[in-house]
């Protein structure tokens, strides 16, 4: 049995009357006052707007930062947003009365310019189109006629969800004795109308959408229809770009400017007709209707891989030209999660050519993000910082983040960067925190074998439209060297695990591992650790007798980053320095007892996990409440003859 619909036809009905009555009423009282007086009532009312509308000034201040952003600085802008709000408040209501004044009426009021370019499209004869902004008084382009140069004048609309509205907006069309094209009937009427030598109008300065052209406008990505090179290359009809500026007191310049280039590719001419479009915004800035959202963020896919038009610049122009797309990704607090996550910031930054990824991370972590080169910059979070410190930092970065992807799950997090430079927050739900995010990454239904824990963070990459199947996002933070190193064979040894002591190898069986490994091999071993593992790295060097290099407690974590790649391989636990290594590219013998090395196990190539797969593991238990029998299964011998056949294999690529 189908579902009733949540709301009645009747109340729909009864809204779209009411809001059409309300339209109704404000055109009656402008067409009984002086088309001066409209405009100058309307300025009011929208100066009212721009002070009393935060979310419209916030809009158009933040599309104006970037159309403008690199030019005027911030006193300039604010000036022309105020302006911006007094002339698009005259023009909204001077255009309800606009319709019911007669050509000469209009005529008056208006200064016409390129018509010549008109009637030279006109003798070819083959029709022409208007590429229309919504700029200035719009309506005055309901009266085509004074610009098409004899040719029948037409456009293409979109139909209003309110059908009272749409039948009175048709009405007044049909007066000024222009045909209407419904934008949902396709191309053949509009084809075999300019076939015929007729005009057509299309506004194409709103975005549109996923089936648009991402294209630099103002020198930012935007989603630009492509209709018109479409119908031009279908009637073989050029394209002639029109603008309207406000000049005085209701009085308004029309100009027709000359037929737009045109390429063999329709998305390349549509990347082509943003460009003088573009010109005619900055010859009257104050008229475009920045009020829209003309780069909005998509959803679900902000990255632009997936798109099917995608990407397209027009011809010759430099990439390094366009604005950065600003993902602001708010990183883990671990070393070794925040390893396992470098993938996903890999996909995310490669989802579109002009996303810059600012990380904001712990202090500890800020050494390791600045190894990835796919992160531009990174915010560093302050140990016991509180969550105002951290939106302070956010606030005062000196840019705005178009999106923020929040890799912990936390509520904190979500907290921490709800400020006012950070546009769509996205994130797992959870944690209480679903009201705070704008785009929520769904749970994940998979049901079978454990799956490693990178991908966690992939999901989030895939379902923003990222490319997650390409291989080179496990690639090394930094190249091997294929030259050998000076000196004795340098091995690593971990034997900490901050989380607890079930994930630690026993001590002594580290030393007999370590000592048989040097007598068979030429090797320096270097003990590795965090400050908290010096008692144990002083244990094993005595066990060892002083024959390696203790760096226990004593690198930040760059010098643990140089000090590893110096080794051809790493003996660990379950750690961070294990992901590290793996990060770096460093082979590794992983030995694991309470944890799931198919869950958190190193990533990449040359690494072998050991593991005793009994009947209590995994137990993901800080200490073991039994016999630790997970750890004790592994024997030395087990570890020695792992690290020597690791270590008898080249490392891949």
């Amino acid at each position: 049995m189908a579902e009733p619909p949540t709301q009645p036809p009747f109340f729909a009905r009864l809204g779209y009357a009411f809001a059409y009555a309300a339209y109704r009423s404000l055109e009656t009282f402008c067409r009984l006052l002086p088309l001066a007086w409209v405009f100058l009532f309307g300025k009011v009312l929208g100066s009212i707007v721009g002070v009393l509308g935060l979310g419209y000034r916030r809009l158009v201040e933040r599309n104006m930062e970037i159309a403008f952003g690199r030019e005027m600085s911030p006193r300039e802008r604010r000036k022309l947003v105020r302006k911006h709000f007094a002339t698009l408040g005259g023009n909204l209501l001077s255009s309800l009365k606009i319709p019911w004044m007669s050509i000469q009426q209009v005529d008056a009021r208006v200064e016409w310019a390129g018509l010549a370019n008109a009637e030279a499209a006109h003798a070819q004869g083959r029709g022409f189109i208007f590429a229309l902004l919504h700029m200035g008084n719009w309506e005055i382009l309901s009266q085509m006629e004074r610009i098409t140069a004899g040719s029948a004048p037409a456009t293409m609309f979109q139909r209003l969800a309110n059908p009272y509205l749409n039948a009175h907006v048709a009405r007044l069309r049909a007066r000024t004795g222009c045909t209407l094209f419904d934008r949902r009937d396709g191309f053949f009427g509009p084809t075999k109308w300019l076939r015929e030598n007729g005009a057509i109008g299309i506004l194409v300065d709103q975005h549109a959408g996923d089936a648009g052209v991402w294209a630099p406008l103002f020198d930012r990505l935007a989603s630009t229809t492509n209709l018109v090179q479409l119908l031009s290359m279908r009637a073989r009809a050029p394209i002639l770009p029109v603008s309207v500026a406000t000049i005085g007191l209701a009085r308004w310049r029309v100009s027709v400017l000359p037929p737009v280039e045109q390429s063999a590719s329709v998305d390349v001419g549509a990347a082509m007709l943003n460009q003088p479009l573009e010109r005619i915004i900055r010859d009257s800035p104050a008229d475009w209707f920045w009020v829209h959202n003309r780069w909005k963020t998509p959803r679900p896919n902000f990255l632009l891989e997936k798109y099917k038009r995608g990407v397209v610049l027009p011809s010759h122009y430099p990439m390094d030209q366009l604005q950065p797309f600003e993902i602001l990704i708010r990183s883990v607090n671990w070393l070794g999660d925040a390893c396992m996550a470098i993938p996903a910031v890999r996909a995310i930054r490669r989802g579109r050519p002009d996303a810059r990824i600012t990380m904001l991370t712990p202090g500890k972590l800020v050494d390791l993000w600045s190894q990835v080169p796919e992160v531009d910059a990174v915010l560093a979070i302050p140990g016991g910082a509180s969550i105002f410190e951290v939106r302070r930092i956010v606030r005062t970065a000196g840019r705005h983040f178009d999106a923020a992807v929040l890799l912990p799950n936390s509520l904190r997090t979500a907290l921490e960067v709800k400020v006012k430079n950070v546009g769509s927050i996205v994130g797992y739900a959870g944690h209480w925190r679903r009201k705070l995010l704008d785009q929520i990454i769904p749970p994940d239904k998979y049901c079978g074998p454990v799956r490693h824990h990178s991908e966690h963070y992939l999901r989030m990459a895939l379902r923003l439209g990222a490319n997650i199947k390409d291989a080179t996002l496990y690639a090394p933070l930094i190249p091997r060297s294929d030259a050998p190193a000076e000196g004795p064979l340098r091995l690593g040894l971990c034997p900490g695990a901050e989380y607890g002591s079930a994930k630690r190898w026993p001590l002594e069986r580290y030393a007999a591992a370590a000592r048989d490994i040097a007598r068979q091999t030429e090797c320096q071993w270097v003990i590795f650790g965090a400050k908290g593992d010096v008692p144990l790295a002083a244990e094993l060097e005595t066990m060892l007798e002083g024959e390696c290099l203790n760096l226990a407690g004593q690198t930040t974590l760059a010098e643990l980053c140089t000090e590893l790649q110096r080794c051809r391989l790493l003996l660990t636990n379950d750690t961070g320095t294990m992901h590290l290594a793996a990060a770096l590219g460093v082979p590794t013998v992983s030995i694991f007892g309470s944890t799931e090395p198919d869950w958190t196990g190193p990533l990449g190539h040359d690494h072998t996990v050991l593991r005793r797969h009994v009947e209590c593991s995994p137990c993901f238990k800080r200490e073991c409440p039994i016999d630790f029998r997970c750890m004790k299964e592994i024997e030395p011998s087990h570890v020695v003859a792992a690290v020597l056949g690791s270590l008898a294999e080249p490392p891949q690529a």
